[in-house]
């Protein structure tokens, strides 16, 4: 997400220095209409305004992972092991968002929930230790 985030500060940059330079080059005696110049400060706006909107989703988009995984707490799961591959099960703890990826706390380890293959009846009979 952070790429993407630079990406765009980096086409902004590149934006502002184009037309400072361009700014600074005009012939002096046809310099830039007032018309083209006003178009350029717009398409300016719109790349900041679909940058603010990126961001804001991006956001938008965290929380709702974010709220995904709260509904999971108190579950209990079914999942591989990251480290060993087996089936286990156990209770979600807790929920994280890491790189932008739902993660679960189940018993104390960090799930990737793409690990997650279940999600199992709340009847704590069937839990198994």
């Amino acid at each position: 997400m952070q790429a993407s985030g630079s990406h765009s500060q980096l086409g902004r940059q590149q934006f502002l220095e184009l037309l400072v330079t361009q700014l600074q080059y005009q012939d002096p005696l046809e310099p830039v209409g007032q018309q083209e110049f006003l178009q350029q400060l717009a398409q300016f706006s719109v790349v900041e305004g679909v940058e603010q909107l990126n961001l804001q989703f991006e956001d938008f988009l965290k929380l709702q992972t974010l709220a995904d995984g709260a509904n999971l707490i108190g579950r209990e799961v079914e999942y591989q092991s990251p480290n060993t591959g087996e089936t286990l099960r156990g209770r979600v703890e807790e929920a994280r968002v890491v790189d932008g990826a739902l993660t679960v706390v189940v018993e104390g380890s960090s799930i990737p929930f793409s690990n997650v293959t279940a999600l199992l009846d709340g009847d704590s009979s069937n839990t198994s230790p």
